[in-house]
């Protein structure tokens, strides 16, 4: 994960989102070892004597009347290559069909590997696509400032101004140092990328367990907020709270399932929409008070329920950075930049910031000119909407601008969380199917789990999530706070021109974020803030078990296998058992309940093979057994038969047994056990027959030498 020797003109074109990513290349020593195996392998010519040309022109499964409808089309692409093309709508039974066509109508038509280039989203769309829970946070972050500094008196009001002063300090510094995270690391992951290769694994996974928190708490406060806001204006929706949010969550979901640049298009609107309704209100704003002098309105009278002191600034200043909750969405993203990748995300990272110290500062100085105080009916950006704009659609439009953008900021944490889990996927330390990119060229996976995260914490505060919003700070400056300080250590170690000037912007802002972080900590700890010192390491703690699974998967899997002594993995003395053909000695087994065409068709299929095979007839009396061996004996012998009387009349457990039985008397066979299975027409048929190779299959599943499987028979009409 080292970035030494860092060029960032030369990685900046390199692929990082690849639909490779799931089959990585095998490391040299693992070369070494299948080199080795393959010289020991002993097989016949037979074996590479194909029945059929695998490349007898175009190849197309399901062709019209056949049972086999998947509307696959294979062609030819160079010797032992195909390419598989869907040809067609269809799938094996009409609720398939049916699911098909619908899937299609919400996501669109499935995108080749190659198209992931064209799915980059340009500038001006990557702005309001990223940019939307940062520039949103506007909306409530100087009003959360306010509400701990009205706490101490309408007095204490005028501190708004010198602690806004030194959030834009904040901005700039955080901005500044992930334009140069940006620059350091190209290929995105931002905050934990940094801090693990400065800090090492632990502070990155804590860095990533911050992000996780946030993103999932994004989606669900937005969604919420903007849920609220359009059932103040519609009273009647009240009751729908909950479903409402989840349709949004719905609708983001298939909104960033359908690609990239498909959820670019149409997620901008409601940000650059906000935009300009803000951007006005302070236009207007500053124009009217320029007018008047800049004359400050006395704030009501308010009075004082806690004395003015260093904790209360210090809340305030917490709460007020509430406002930056976003800012790394760039660093996260820059693969989905079209090149220079990098470049570009510096460029739109550069864009955000600069638009979010001009709304923070130009609400936070028109909030203090007018001598607006918090209301619990009535949110600061309104009360100034509707002092500026007292007649004419303007207010409405703000309001509505506002709400829209609330309930889409949460589209950021589905662009920015998806890439987070994809390079821990990369790293082991969380399943590696949030590698896997869907058929429209996004990660999928992702993007569902950050659904249903979201949603099950919608349902479960029944819709109303903000006293989540505490945990904001705590989560998103635990990442601010490493991967700045991570980036301090990043330019001491590599000491490159500059490099004192760059440490000492990121040391500064790694300072200030430490502020908010613990006092955010310590003050909210009661209001919710728990949660996040709790969950940030267990996350941790998850993410270390999955990592020593995977790493435990890689030693034993592996083909240069490692042995685990005393001083750690050491490399095997010999090749895993069984790899070659001329190691495995087969035994097949045939569960045959009644003799009929679906076990003479297995029956077939094994004999075919020319190997050891052991049919076997469970029974729940003698009678039966004899009646079933004399039809057996009819039949020819053709295949060693066992009965095995089972008086209880289970199926499952005796099968099983036996076969387990078998193998740990002779440990040096591979039984397989070949059900004979069959396969209906619709769904709700499959309840009329047995599952008897599931079922098996469950049962014998840790037992290591045994495979099972099916020999399907169709039923024809």
């Amino acid at each position: 994960m080292g970035t030494s020797g860092h060029d960032p003109e030369r990685d900046a074109g390199s692929p990082t989102f690849s639909p490779s990513a799931e089959l990585p290349p095998l490391p040299p020593d693992d070369l070494r070892a299948l080199r080795r195996v393959g010289a020991r392998w002993q097989v016949g010519d037979a074996v590479r004597a194909l029945p059929v040309d695998p490349q007898s022109g175009e190849v197309r499964s399901g062709p019209a009347g056949t049972a086999d409808r998947a509307g696959m089309l294979f062609l030819p692409d160079g010797p032992g290559r195909l390419t598989a093309t869907p040809i067609a709508e269809r799938q094996d039974t009409a609720e398939g069909r049916a699911v098909g066509v619908l899937r299609r109508v919400l996501l669109g038509r499935p995108l080749a590997s190659a198209s992931i280039l064209r799915e980059r989203m340009p500038k001006l769309v990557a702005l309001p696509v990223l940019a939307s829970d940062l520039l949103s946070s506007v909306a409530y972050g100087p009003e959360a400032m306010l509400t701990v500094l009205v706490l101490a008196g309408s007095g204490a009001l005028g501190l708004s101004l010198p602690i806004a002063a030194a959030l834009v300090l904040l901005m700039i510094a955080v901005g500044t140092s992930y334009r140069q995270t940006v620059y350091a690391y190209p290929h995105g992951a931002g905050s934990y990328l940094v801090a693990s290769d400065s800090l090492g694994p632990r502070a990155g996974l804590a860095a990533a367990a911050g992000l996780v928190l946030d993103y999932v708490l994004t989606v669900s406060v937005s969604v919420s907020a903007g849920v609220a806001a359009v059932t103040s204006a519609l009273p009647g929706l009240g009751p729908y709270r909950v479903p409402l949010a989840l349709a949004v969550i719905g609708v983001l979901l298939t909104g960033n399932l359908r690609g990239i640049r498909a959820a670019g298009h149409v997620f901008a609107a409601p940000t650059y929409l906000f935009l300009a309704a803000v951007l006005g209100l302070i236009a207007v704003g500053v124009a009217r008070s320029a007018a008047g002098g800049f004359t400050v309105v006395a704030a009501p009278p308010t009075p004082a329920v806690e004395g003015l002191g260093l904790l209360v600034v210090l809340r305030a200043f917490a709460s007020g950075a509430t406002s930056m909750t976003g800012i790394e969405a760039v660093s996260n993203a820059v693969p989905v930049f079209r090149p220079t990748e990098w470049r570009n995300a510096r460029t739109v990272l550069t864009w955000m910031v600069g638009i979010l110290i001009v709304l923070f500062a130009g609400l936070t100085l028109l909030i203090h000119l007018n001598g607006l105080v918090p209301r619990a009916d009535q949110t600061l950006l309104s009360q100034l909407a509707r002092l500026t704009f007292p007649t004419g659609p303007w207010y409405a439009i703000i309001q509505a601008a506002t709400a829209l953008v609330l309930l889409f900021a949460a589209n950021t944490a589905f662009n920015d969380l998806p890439r987070l889990l994809y390079f821990m996927a990369r790293d082991g330390y969380v399943p590696r199917r949030f590698l896997h990119l869907g058929d429209r060229l996004a990660l999928s996976n992702g993007l569902l789990a950050l659904a249903v995260a979201a949603g099950v914490i919608l349902v479960a505060f029944g819709g109303r999530t903000h006293s989540l919003i505490p945990l904001y700070a705590v989560g998103v400056f635990l990442a601010f706070t490493l991967s700045q300080t991570g980036m301090v250590n990043h330019w001491r170690h590599r000491r490159q021109p500059g490099w004192r000037r760059r440490a000492t912007v990121n040391a500064v802002g790694a300072a200030l974020s430490a502020v908010v972080l613990v006092t955010a900590a310590i003050t909210k700890f009661t209001a919710g803030a728990w949660v996040v010192v709790l969950a940030v390491p267990l996350l941790i703690y998850l993410f270390r078990r999955v990592r020593r699974h995977y790493d435990h998967v890689e030693q034993t899997l592996g083909l240069h296998p490692v042995t685990t002594g005393r001083g750690g993995p050491e490399p095997a003395a010999d090749e895993p058992p069984a790899v070659v053909p001329q190691q495995v000695r087969h035994l097949f087994l045939v569960p045959v309940a009644r003799l009929n065409q679906a076990a003479l068709r297995t029956l077939a299929y094994v004999g075919s093979l020319g190997q050891p095979a052991l049919a076997l007839h469970i029974s729940p009396e003698q009678e039966e057994a004899d009646r079933f061996r004399a039809q057996w004996t009819t039949w020819g012998d053709h295949i060693p038969l066992e009965t095995i009387l089972s008086p209880h009349r289970v199926v499952i457990q005796p099968l099983a047994g036996y076969a387990s039985a078998l193998r740990l008397h002779h440990p040096d066979l591979t039984l397989t056990v070949v059900v004979p299975d069959v396969v209906v027409d619709h769904p709700w048929q499959r309840l009329l027959h047995y599952r008897t190779e599931q079922r098996l299959r469950r049962a014998l599943r840790r037992h290591p030498g045994i495979v099972v499987s099916s020999m399907p028979t169709h039923l024809t009409r």
